[in-house]
């Protein structure tokens, strides 16, 4: 089992521990980031600490954090751990406080992180399920942040899942499509790729940032514009993107079976994507 990062250090996971009083604990006060580690160096370093360093700014302790030490302990960590292939998570906490609501004054963050193997990419298809137990607040700060506050996501993929579907899909409160639990969505149609825009509750993803940069090269002009669900009936092809699984293909939603027809576009994207992790 790999070692684990803490503020500095690299234990045994059964050596690591967090504050019973830790915010991040009790109220969920922290951010996370999950990237893969892709030839012994963590893929898109850049972008994850610039969304971390939003989150932290929303949150409101960002000068707590030294982000330069926390990529320079990102690399110390997976050399240590000789991880040229694998799953890396860091979760930044307030850290300990008093009871109540109130932050302390003068936070003093916890910092961990973590690595997994890497999964293989997934090969088959997608089933999606449209969300009733919850809806994504596209109004709230959070919905824009990688926050540790991932219960609407938990109950969106339970509820799936007692449907026998792969993922969830969160709909706004305007009954508009946000993203799925773990992923970004987009449909392909005419020529387009069509992704929620941010405003509409879309987590701003990494890897829906590369692929919107990648779009043309593949042949589709990318566009950030509302997406119903009727819209995924409609689509040549729907397709789900995250960090660690990169694209990944939707066959049903609600049971019934959607467009397979733009298969050779996502084919595009996935060789562009293969060779910007291999550039480095």
């Amino acid at each position: 089992m790999m070692r684990v990062w803490q503020d500095g250090r690299i234990f045994m996971p059964e050596e690591a521990h967090v504050s019973i009083a830790d915010r991040g604990l009790l109220l969920g006060d922290g951010l996370f980031e999950t990237m893969v580690v892709h030839n012994a160096q963590a893929f898109d370093l850049d972008a994850h600490l610039e969304r971390l360093a939003s989150g932290l700014g929303v949150l409101g302790f960002a000068r707590a954090v030294d982000l330069p030490k926390l990529r320079a302990g990102i690399a110390r960590y997976v050399a240590a751990e000789e991880a040229s292939c694998a799953v890396l998570r860091v979760t930044v906490t307030r850290g300990a406080g008093p009871r109540g609501l109130a932050p302390p004054e003068a936070p003093r963050p916890a910092i961990f992180m973590t690595l997994s193997p890497m999964p293989a990419l997934r090969k088959t298809p997608l089933s999606l399920h449209v969300a009733t137990v919850t809806r994504r607040n596209e109004h709230s700060a959070l919905s824009r942040i990688k926050a540790l506050p991932y219960l609407d996501n938990v109950l969106a993929l339970s509820e799936a899942s007692a449907q026998g579907a792969d993922e969830a899909l969160l709909l706004n409160t305007r009954g508009t499509i946000a993203c799925a639990t773990v992923a970004n969505v987009f449909v392909i149609r005419e020529g387009r790729l069509e992704t929620p825009p941010v405003c509409d509750g879309a987590l701003p993803g990494t890897m829906r940032a590369l692929v919107l940069s990648l779009a043309k090269g593949a042949g589709l002009a990318p566009v950030e514009n509302s997406l119903h669900v009727k819209d995924l009936a409609e689509a040549d092809e729907v397709i789900l993107t995250n960090s660690i699984s990169r694209v990944m293909e939707a066959k049903a939603c609600n049971g019934a079976p959607l467009g397979r027809r733009a298969g050779a576009a996502v084919e595009r994207l996935r060789a562009l994507i293969a060779a910007r992790f291999d550039a480095g």
